[in-house]
């Protein structure tokens, strides 16, 4: 398994859609806390996922947040 950081961006009037999109998809990021910019109107939102691959991250978001989310593959460090 690897870590990856997913990063979504949507504009201000597709926030509804986005989170309602999860309702349909069986995942388990739902009902989970993550970081989102949307109430301080920067409409983005993060996840730190385990997975096997981009592929297997992606598919952990609906098909409509997947579309426009990038997935970086990133390692914990110790800052000195």
């Amino acid at each position: 398994m690897f870590l990856y950081l997913l990063e979504h961006h949507h504009e201000a009037d597709e926030c509804a859609a986005v989170f309602a999109s999860f309702k349909g998809h069986d995942s388990p990021l739902r009902r989970r806390p993550t970081v989102a910019s949307c109430r301080s109107g920067g409409h983005a939102i993060w996840w730190r996922v385990e997975a096997g691959s981009e592929t297997d991250a992606l598919a952990l978001l609906p098909s409509y947040i997947a579309a426009r989310t990038t997935v970086t593959r990133v390692t914990d460090v110790d800052i000195p």
